[in-house]
């Protein structure tokens, strides 16, 4: 038998991944062009003809380069071969870049009172407490006075309720589990579905409590154990530096693939004290209460004035305005 010859850059104990975003392709299978930063076509010599033409941005055709002259790459990585599993086998969730810049923002001044901890760690100490939505009805059983919330309707910082979107309450009730929904006032929702809004936060506001959650969506909220309260987790939640990390965790860019349980090794600033925690996350929740204060002021004229064809988007005063028209 005869020898193979492995390449020079060959392991047996390491593979080499490419985070490389772009291959030279666009969708529809035409070459992509390189740009600068100001949306200009980048021009280049070319080797063979020595006319001036078009760059490609092909980043993997250059990782590939560098794997074979024994170099590395800002988006290349070696991983050992066995951390590399079958259910993660993607190129993206091996990208670190994302945990590092993270991690050197914590050593900066800037973040001097906190320390870092990832999400399945918070969850497990009780810190804060994570579960999905309730779940998803079929169209026919969308009709009622109990909204139903699509992952579409986490828009902007706000659950947004469609009032055309209900289901009746014995089959809110099912879902469930029994006659209360269990959310809270100020509860943290993200979409869980893979899509370009994942990992943006939503806040449950005051009079949003009964409603129905669609599965595909992540309810965190602080714990028996937490010192903090849920405008700081959404201040800590939104950072740039947290949210940059949600695009390792992301396999598809389809509305039928979710992020698993690996949303969970996101990591976040953890205070080191009650007044850190407040002070940071002050700007929220003035905003949130006066926008929840607000709310329940014009809600509360509407359901009695009876005058207004105005929609408040709160599960409870709605259907009040609801009710009071139909009687008049």
């Amino acid at each position: 038998m005869s020898a193979i010859n492995a390449p020079s850059w060959f392991s047996e104990g390491t593979v080499t991944v490419s985070t490389a975003p772009t291959c030279g392709l666009t969708k529809g299978g035409r070459l992509l062009p390189l740009l600068d930063s100001t949306g200009a076509h980048v021009l280049e010599t070319d080797p063979e003809t020595g006319e001036t033409v078009g760059a490609i941005n092909d980043i993997l055709l250059r990782d590939a380069l560098a794997l074979r002259n024994g170099e590395r790459t800002d988006t290349m990585r070696d991983i050992p071969a066995a951390k590399v599993h079958p259910r993660t086998r993607v190129p993206v969730y091996y990208d670190r870049r994302y945990h590092e810049n993270f991690m050197s923002e914590m050593k900066s001044p800037r973040f001097q009172d906190f320390r870092s901890a990832t999400l399945a760690e918070l969850a497990t100490s009780g810190v804060i407490t994570i579960r999905g939505g309730h779940g998803s009805p079929s169209s026919g059983q969308r009709i009622g006075n109990v909204p139903y919330i699509k992952v579409s309707d986490l828009r902007a910082g706000f659950v947004n309720i469609n009032p055309t979107n209900r289901v009746p309450r014995s089959i809110a009730e099912s879902f469930w589990r029994g006659e209360e929904s269990g959310l809270q006032a100020f509860d943290i929702l993200c979409p869980e579905r893979t899509s370009k809004n994942i990992g943006d936060f939503c806040v449950l506001m005051p009079g949003q409590e009964q409603l129905l959650l669609t599965k595909e969506i992540i309810i965190i909220r602080p714990g028996r154990a937490a010192e903090f309260d849920s405008f700081y987790l959404l201040w800590a939640m939104t950072l740039k530096i947290v949210r940059e990390q949600w695009k390792r965790v992301i396999f598809m860019q389809t509305n039928r693939e979710d992020v698993g349980d690996r949303f969970l090794e996101i990591e976040i600033p953890v205070p080191n004290d009650p007044e850190t925690a407040a002070e940071v996350s002050r700007p929220f929740r003035s905003y949130y209460q006066a926008v929840a204060k607000a709310r329940t002021s014009l809600g509360q004229y509407l359901a009695e004035s009876g005058e207004h064809h105005f929609f408040v988007s709160d599960a409870e005063n709605d259907v009040e305005v609801q009710e009071d028209e139909e009687l008049a």
